[in-house]
């Protein structure tokens, strides 16, 4: 076991091919490296995993470049509605929230779940109502609809289908859900994974990322996982929690663990998305069955390195 730190984040998979028509290379580059640089100095300071994890993916949901906190993307009736979730690998205790509106900062209501300890999962209106209990941040509708969403919602409108942020229906399509991965000098391993869900989403749905085991999971013996894609995909496969299985008992390390997890996700369900994998030792990994998925990682305490292919 490494006395080290690791973090590493995402800002989704999917089709890169258009990312020059939102923003250039070198804007999410610049988001991923400065996200990650603030993550190293609270990891160095002492900071657990919990708390950075939750620390990233505030910085993740309040960049519109990304389809989580004010970036979300719209459902059916023109509104954003969220889910995150968050695991604390020591104890596995974890919290989430579902179909929650105006909330600033999800992945901080899911921490306060997972605080409070009653519940685990929160959705809809009795997660506001928990919301407001906590005096969690809130802002108007107009804080989180854009000119670029309301475009984006028509043209899935009219392909008629619901998609993901980054799929390619058209040129000029934003990249999507964030999470986050860290180890801490102490060992301890967390996750979280926020999104605004999928474009044009209808009837209540919600995917993987507020599902402990599909869209995040963390467990100090084994690994912390989160996962970006088709959320009715990894809810499936229960594909964090498979990687995590992957590590127990066939001993698979980080890089491993992501690549057999993923090939699971495709052959059974011919699965779109990716994953981001820290193991026990902080090990740093990535899979994607998608051409492309936004990641960055700091590997035990070493350099900074960002990948969008």
């Amino acid at each position: 076991m490494s006395n080290s730190y690791s973090l590493m984040i995402h800002g989704g998979a999917g089709s890169l091919e258009d990312l020059k028509y939102e923003a250039s290379e070198a804007e999410f580059r610049q988001s991923i490296t400065a996200i990650l640089e603030q993550g190293r100095e609270r990891l160095e300071r002492g900071d657990s995993a919990l708390d950075v994890v939750e620390y990233c993916a505030n910085l993740l949901e309040n960049d519109r470049l990304y389809n989580a906190g004010c970036g979300s993307v719209l459902n059916a009736d023109g509104k954003v509605e969220m889910d995150a979730a968050l695991m604390n690998g020591c104890d596995l205790s974890a919290g989430a929230v579902a179909g929650i509106r105006g909330i600033k900062n999800p992945i901080s209501l899911a921490r306060r779940v997972l605080e409070h300890g009653e519940h685990v999962l929160l959705v809809g209106e009795g997660a506001l109502e928990f919301a407001k209990f906590c005096q969690i941040e809130t802002y108007p509708d107009d804080y989180f609809i854009t000119e670029a969403r309301i475009k984006q919602l028509a043209a899935a409108q009219v392909a008629g289908r619901m998609t993901l942020d980054h799929e390619r229906i058209k040129p000029s399509q934003k990249l999507g859900t964030i999470g986050a991965v860290a180890r801490d000098l102490h060992g301890n391993l967390a996750a979280a994974t926020s999104t605004g869900g999928l474009v044009n989403k209808r009837w209540g749905r919600v995917g993987d990322t507020p599902i402990v085991g599909a869209g995040v999971f963390a467990d100090n013996d084994t690994c912390a996982v989160s996962a970006t894609g088709y959320g009715e995909q990894f809810l499936r496969t229960v594909l964090a929690k498979t990687i995590s299985d992957l590590v127990l008992f066939q001993g698979l390390d980080a890089a491993a663990a992501a690549q057999a997890g993923i090939d699971y996700l495709v052959a059974k369900v011919n699965g779109e998305g990716g994953v981001i994998v820290i193991d026990r030792s902080g090990r740093c990994a990535a899979a994607q069955s998608t051409s492309g998925l936004i990641r960055g990682w700091i590997e035990l305490g070493g350099a900074t390195h960002c990948q969008l292919g």
